[in-house]
């Protein structure tokens, strides 16, 4: 019996060039597979994580893979211990699946989960291909009123926001920068003021994101062509106080120098959360100790999300707080201009590939 195939974006290595190959549609019909199902992508967004994987900014030992972690679609087939009533449901992934057994997983904190059993699209299999085989608690099922297109950069774009927000403890009325918008960065500008109540600033190269920030609600949005003003123009607008918070999505050593210091834009008692990061010494965090000992700052990382945290950016998605904002659909077998877009910030809002499309 010949094998069924499908298309898939295939990464072989750092360095090396992505490719659309024709790969075998995985199956649920191991025993293997009895908790799993199998998913027709219909939609699934590009994200910067796949141009690290492509400069060895991330490289993970695993090859060939298909990449992409933010893929909706329907179930098509259930392995035998899932209710076959799910077939035909509408679905988003979740793309960490954890032990099961340690601390992290057994409070909710898959993503820290130091023997992870899968992760899609980082060392398993992900969703930019016309299928994916997951877990059945891994696809969560999605509100008829959204539509794939739009849900698509929830997987990411909302869900980083929704949980590094969560780490970061908000309070209504704090001064809060966004340093560096787009997927999750426009995701941030929405909860901080819908959700949370804050002061929201963000600070972007580019007048059109900057214009897409105030239209989604920002207070102030700061030109951040040249990092070196960045800190005084958020001390300017926050009354000489610097931020209370700040989300850095860019991760390159001028603008983590821009937040951190005497004179950087984190205030008192400030909290710095890290979500972007480049590759090399270059961009090393760098900040001598003395001024966040006397300022009493908390540097902390955010990684990924929570599977709760994926639930509760559903909802939001699905009440009207967060929109999810979309710059191109494109074939699957586009991708590659996709990620150039994405490579020379080129785009406002996240780039959704559609497998189902030629």
């Amino acid at each position: 019996m010949a094998v069924a195939t499908m298309k898939a974006v295939r990464y072989h290595g750092p360095n090396m060039a992505l490719t659309l190959d024709d790969i075998a549609v995985p199956t649920t019909t191991t025993d293997l597979d009895d908790d799993h199902v199998l998913v027709k992508v219909h939609a699934a967004a590009l994200c910067h994580t796949e141009l690290h994987f492509c400069d060895g900014t991330l490289n993970l030992g695993v090859k060939p893979m298909t990449l992409g972690h933010e893929a909706v679609g329907v179930i098509e087939s259930v392995g035998q211990n899932v209710d076959p009533s799910r077939v035909g449901e509408r679905v988003i992934l979740y793309y960490y699946v954890g032990c099961g057994q340690c601390r992290w997983c057994k409070q909710g904190d898959e993503q820290l989960c130091a023997a992870l059993q899968a992760e899609f699209g980082f060392i398993t299999d992900g969703g930019l291909a016309e299928y994916i085989k997951a877990p059945a608690r891994n696809a969560i099922t999605l509100p008829e009123k959204l539509s794939f297109v739009d849900a698509a950069p929830i997987g990411c774009g909302v869900t980083t926001a929704v949980h590094a927000t969560n780490l970061a403890k908000i309070k209504p009325g704090e001064s809060v920068m966004v340093y560096g918008v787009n997927g999750v960065g426009f995701g941030l500008v929405q909860l901080l003021k819908n959700k949370y109540g804050a002061k929201v600033i963000c600070v972007t190269r580019s007048q059109t994101k900057r214009d897409k920030c105030l239209e989604l609600g920002a207070d102030i949005v700061i030109d951040g062509s040249d990092s070196s003003t960045v800190a005084s123009l958020v001390r300017d607008a926050t009354e000489g106080e610097g931020a209370d918070v700040i989300f850095e999505c860019v991760g390159q050593r001028e603008t983590m120098d821009a937040c951190v210091g005497w004179a950087g834009a984190l205030g008192r008692r400030g909290r710095l959360v890290m979500i972007g990061y480049h590759a090399g010494d270059e961009n090393d965090f760098r900040c001598h100790p003395m001024p966040m000992i006397v300022y009493e700052q908390t540097i902390m990382g955010s990684v990924g999300a929570t599977l709760n945290d994926l639930k509760e950016a559903i909802e939001l998605v699905a009440s009207g707080k967060v929109k999810t904002v979309v710059d191109t659909t494109i074939p699957l077998g586009d991708f590659q201009i996709g990620l150039d877009k994405i490579a020379n910030c080129e785009c406002v809002g996240k780039i959704v590939c559609l497998p189902c499309v030629t």
